[in-house]
């Protein structure tokens, strides 16, 4: 059963300091699946198979967000076997909301809040290129794994493989040079990143693949409300803009899109890594 407060909203005056993955994110479920969840929900059900997760096995979902991997979790393994947690108490209350007989916690890659050596799957879905230090999440991922448990990380790769993204930025740098392009700014989307962080960890048969999913948009005023509710740095960086230079962005993001005018879908490649902690 979750362990959030019995009115799950009382975690937004929980005392906690700021971290950089609590940023940008303290929007709602529902704002959230408008922009990312309708990616991310259709990823964690790969990355969960990916990881090899099987009925039988607990598993702990670091940086749940509204709980797309946390869903996929559940159903592969009952809501006794699986914990969660995140640094937004909003996402925690989402979290919660939806699955209520979830262990959920408010807390950090970097600080888990949980014992060590409890889990059989530890995994981390968009998580690690927000985190403030990897090298510690990464440790602490090893900490509260089973002896001979899997850890399993994923991010988009920002460079080509996450087209909704790569298509905004390409046209944030079209009208602003200064754009915070996530390519350039983020950590881990690249081949061989996050595989060399989990071997810095010590951990052992490490491997590397990567993940696709596509999202299909009914217009791109669908897709522009998503970027417009302010969720992560894409959002963020659209809501920061004064309404002449947005208004520019969308143009010039519609251009990119091939002028839209009726459905389309988007593709995204995200980048996975998986290790194994030593069974001894």
């Amino acid at each position: 059963m979750s362990t959030t407060p019995e009115n799950p909203r009382d975690c937004e005056d929980a005392e906690m300091e700021e971290v950089e993955g609590a940023r940008n994110f303290e929007v709602d479920g529902e704002t959230y699946d408008l922009f990312m969840g309708r990616y991310s929900n259709l990823l964690a059900d790969r990355f969960a198979d990916a990881a090899g997760v099987r009925a039988g096995q607990t598993a702990l979902d670091v940086g749940c967000g509204p709980g797309a991997l946390t869903r996929a979790l559940v159903e592969r393994l009952g809501a006794a076997s699986v914990a969660a947690c995140d640094p937004s108490p909003t996402f925690v209350n989402a979290c919660a909301g939806r699955y209520p007989d979830v262990e959920l916690q408010l807390g950090r890659a970097e600080a888990l809040p949980f014992d060590d050596g409890r889990f059989d799957q530890v995994l981390a879905q968009l998580v690690l290129h927000f985190v403030s230090d990897p090298l510690q999440a990464a440790g602490e991922l090893v900490r509260v794994a089973r002896p001979g448990g899997t850890i399993g990380a994923c991010v988009w790769d920002f460079d080509d493989g996450m087209e909704m993204l790569r298509r905004f930025w390409d046209a944030a740098l079209a009208v602003d040079p200064d754009a915070p392009d996530e390519a350039r700014t983020m950590r881990f989307g690249r081949s061989g990143e996050l595989l060399d962080l989990l071997d810095q960890a010590g951990l052992q048969d490490t491997r590397e693949t990567t993940l696709s999913v596509s999202s299909t948009y009914r217009d791109f005023d669908e897709l522009w409300a998503g970027l417009c509710a302010g969720v992560g740095p894409a959002g963020s960086y659209c809501q920061s803009l004064p309404p002449p230079a947005r208004d520019r962005l969308e143009r010039r993001l519609h251009a990119e899109l091939g002028a839209p005018t009726g459905s389309f879908a988007l593709d995204a490649v995200a980048r996975c890594a998986f290790g194994r902690t030593d069974s001894t």
